[in-house]
């Protein structure tokens, strides 16, 4: 129709090698055909998102999350009346208590806390003692255990412990110590455990795309077949508004076809006999017969689904602050331990071997990160409170660990930078006439099609408050524009290029503007009534109220600003030298934005990327932090690490102070968490 939109052909992406059934979430490296625990970290295995193999199996998802909550809540139940214990006489009737049977319910009740509900945790711990590589779950592991083993030995075995060590009719026991500190930990799993369930969710939305079933022509009749019976040859009739079911090429027949799955740009293409479509992309008005080329894994949806998959197993996990320095504090605790007991076994008084057992204990012990537990997740969950507040939603600490860090923002242009939808930008008449009366005959005829540069010209007829005549014989011409009756008059609203092929010329001034327009990145219409053009429409996708405020304060952060566009490079000049962007790449590929991203990371910089569209989920998925805006569609949010509610640029800018502010608090309680133990020990 009216649409100056390229045919695009995105590039095909190579082949993803074979993919495995289970993935471990915290270790990219460790992949699986059955499921289980990894062998690296403890975790359990999770469904690969990306799996759709014809095996389904019966396991269901989110087990390990499910797991946690109910250990989680468990275990808290079980810890309330150790932590009431443990207290003794600040409450009247736990006081009563004799102090020796008080020691034993402890045990009893902290027993289930620490070996059932805290499994997960110490199976981490052995995992990472025997791998070698201390953690956070080295040291809350040995602590736990050090806690209620001695104090378990030291309760059964209390004629053991020099007197000196006693006081209140027995031994000190932390029982309730090994219960709060597994809870804590296991609600800081938990959380992060919620924030990764997500992740298979992208995929599952792209999957959604792909229609299950399609006409195929066999034998002259429209035959209903299942998706994944179609194959490469097939001819597949699609209807008006239908989804394209597989990539091919029309044989015949025409229509436009909305590619914002592949380009993110919202002007339909116009497609005839010999042009290639895509799975997943929406047919327009027309009908079509279309060959299948490329089916099952081989389709440009797939292709995607294998990126945003590839990239979120390729981002290694962020190591928490409190793994980098458990990594030297673990070995440093063990040490200092080791050499207490030697001291006091050849130094110490009589009974040597039992001072010596008790101290270097009490080492262990005093090590064990109370505050740890809660450190991290703590903050996060006060920050990510505070960011919803602010129209900014994060999934995870990573994001806010990464985003801090963040010194690249990639940017997508339509429905990112711009509003994502076409608007009238300017209407110049022909010599004589009037530019009210050309709009007012523009939109009369454009109040019949469905097409977005038609609602732009309703949408700026409304707002001049023209009333809107009615029409009749309304035609759209595929590939050229709109025509029908008003009164007794024949417009047409389309392309000069059709009107050329129909003897149709436009003035040498019109088509100067024109050409000028077309120059700067605008799409341009031409109005004609009984053959004689009257004036031209520009439409242009106009530029966010926020934006340019935003791209300022993220270049006052330091940041640099690149726009990645699979619009004309025309289109996105004009976009990137209105807005002062570092730099700007058009008229490329999901697969082209990708690999931006990778190259960029593989550069050692740390990229961010925004955008809206599906066009957009790969390279999402694949930057150090994804942002996506939330007025886009449901699978770049779930790509995404962030989402920015009101899809504003100014929610980065408050995303980076939050990351900036949350980070330091998170560092601030791992501080004082190890100062507090280190002086302890």
């Amino acid at each position: 129709m009216s649409s100056c939109c390229h045919d695009h052909s995105p590039d095909k992406p190579a082949n993803t090698t074979r993919m495995a059934k289970y993935i471990c979430p915290m270790c990219p490296s460790v992949e699986s055909d059955k499921p289980g625990a990894c062998p690296v970290c403890g975790m359990a295995l999770e469904r690969n998102p990306a799996w759709r193999g014809d095996d389904d199996a019966d396991e269901s998802e989110g087990a390990e999350l499910r797991d946690l909550k109910q250990r989680c809540v468990w275990g808290a139940v079980l810890t309330a009346p150790v932590l009431l214990l443990a207290m003794g006489g600040m409450m009247p009737f736990v006081s009563a208590i004799p102090a020796g049977a008080n020691r034993w319910m402890q045990l009893v009740w902290s027993a289930p806390v620490v070996f059932w509900a805290g499994w997960p945790l110490l199976t981490r711990f052995w995992q990472s003692i025997r791998a070698g590589s201390p953690n956070m779950f080295s040291l809350i592991g040995l602590g736990v255990l050090m806690a209620w083993g001695y104090s378990a030995l030291a309760l059964v075995f209390s004629n053991a412990i020099p007197h000196s060590f006693q006081h209140g009719g027995g031994v000190a026991v932390y029982f309730e110590s090994a219960a709060v500190i597994t809870v804590l930990v296991l609600l800081g799993q938990l959380l992060e455990a919620r924030a990764r369930s997500a992740t298979g969710t992208a995929i599952k939305a792209l999957l959604g795309l792909a229609p299950k079933t399609a006409l195929v022509l066999k034998k002259g009749a429209e035959v209903e077949t299942p998706i994944n019976e179609v194959t490469t040859g097939d001819l597949i009739r699609i209807k008006p508004g239908g989804r394209i079911p597989v990539d091919g090429m029309v044989t015949s027949g025409a229509s436009a076809v909305d590619e914002s799955m592949i380009t993110g740009e919202p002007m339909p293409v116009e497609k005839d006999k010999g042009a290639s479509v895509t799975g997943g992309t929406v047919n327009g008005n027309g009908s079509f017969v279309m060959i299948a080329e490329k089916v099952g894994r081989d389709t440009m949806l797939s292709h995607i689904i294998d990126m945003v998959a590839a990239a979120q197993r390729s981002r290694a996990p962020v190591q928490q602050l409190a793994d980098r320095v458990s990594a030297w504090f673990v070995p440093a605790v063990v040490c200092v331990s080791v050499i207490t007991f030697l001291l006091w076994w050849m130094l110490g008084p009589e009974p040597r071997l039992a001072y010596a057992l008790v101290n270097a204990v009490a080492v262990l012990i005093i090590a064990c990160p109370c505050a740890l537990g809660l450190a991290t997740p703590m903050a996060v969950m006060v920050g990510v409170g505070r960011g919803a507040q602010l129209g900014v939603l994060v999934k995870s600490a990573e994001a806010l660990e990464a985003l801090e860090k963040v010194d690249t923002i990639m940017l997508d242009k339509t429905g990112t930078l711009t509003e994502g939808k076409p608007t009238v930008s300017e209407i110049i008449p022909a010599a004589g006439n009037d530019a009210r009366d050309v709009l007012a005959l523009a939109a009369a005829v454009e109040s019949a099609s469905e097409h977005p540069l038609a609602a732009a010209v309703l949408n700026a007829a409304h707002q001049k408050k023209i009333q809107i005549a009615s029409t009749t014989e309304f035609q759209a011409v595929t590939g050229g524009g709109v025509i029908a009756m008003v009164g007794e008059k024949e417009v047409f609203v389309g392309k000069a290029a059709y009107l050329a092929q129909h003897g149709v010329n436009v003035d040498g001034d019109l088509s100067a503007h024109a050409g000028r327009l077309e120059n700067a990145g605008h799409t341009v219409a031409i109005v004609v009534v009984d053959e004689r053009p009257i004036g031209i429409i520009a439409f242009t996708d106009r530029i966010k109220d926020t934006t340019r405020d935003a791209v300022k304060a993220l270049h006052d952060l330091g940041l640099k600003i690149t726009m990645v566009t699979g619009d004309n490079a025309a289109t996105a000049q004009r976009i990137a030298t209105d807005l002062q962007l570092d730099d700007f790449v058009a008229e490329i590929t999901p697969a082209d934005k990708l690999r931006r991203v990778q190259d960029a990371k593989l550069a050692g910089l740390r990229v961010a990327m925004a955008g809206d569209g599906i066009n957009d989920a790969p390279a999402l998925a694949a930057a150090d932090v994804g942002i996506a805006m939330g007025t886009g569609t449901d699978v770049a949010m779930e790509s995404a690490a962030v989402t920015l509610v009101k899809g504003d640029l100014g929610g980065i800018v408050r995303a980076r102070h939050l990351s900036r502010a949350v980070m330091r608090n998170i560092r601030q309680n791992l501080f004082f968490s190890f100062i507090f133990n280190a002086a302890g020990v």
